[in-house]
């Protein structure tokens, strides 16, 4: 019987485990720099031309995730002009009205040696005029009125999903 575990053991005659873990583990560099960034976006929605019901305009990103229209707040911007800059530019949507901030998101994520410390700022913003006349990036995959409920499905970001609920509980409410 022992001579039957030893058979079977993956890591027979390696005398450090870990070094022999160690090859199948990339290591990440070391981390360099830290950096503070700023972005800011929309959650952008509308009446249903159908149903009456609320959609909100969702955008899929360069990961294939869905998400919010939102960017880089430029020097000199108010984070308020850098959400509708950046609907603008991202899904070609040009009448909107931006109602109110519902909040910001804070993650950080590393970007080769450098670990970037991010703050999001969202806002509630309505589509107006016609919002079927959209124009995305050519970088987004995909980009799509969905019902509120289903909004809140594929959104690819929690925290973002809980700012999107917050708001559509502003406009049942009549408060955006």
């Amino acid at each position: 019987m022992a001579d039957e575990k030893r058979k079977h053991n993956p890591i027979q005659g390696i005398k450090n485990p870990i070094q022999g873990f160690r090859k199948f583990v990339a290591r990440r560099p070391v981390i360099q720099e830290v950096v503070h960034e700023t972005t800011s976006g929309g959650i952008v929605f509308r009446r249903s031309p159908k149903e009456g019901g609320v959609e909100i305009l969702l955008i899929k990103d360069a990961k294939n995730r869905w998400t919010i229209p939102k960017g880089h707040v430029e020097e000199g911007e108010e984070p308020k002009e850098t959400a509708e800059r950046e609907i603008r530019e991202e899904t070609g949507l040009q009448d909107m009205h931006v109602m109110q901030w519902l909040g910001k998101v804070n993650f950080r994520y590393r970007r080769n040696r450098t670990l970037v410390l991010m703050t999001m700022h969202i806002y509630l913003v309505e589509g107006q005029g016609n919002t079927n006349r959209l124009h995305p990036e050519d970088w987004l995959s995909d980009i799509k009125w969905l019902p509120a409920t289903e909004a809140v499905d594929a959104i690819a970001y929690e925290d973002i999903g809980k700012l999107m609920l917050a708001g559509m509980k502003k406009v049942r409410e009549g408060k955006a």
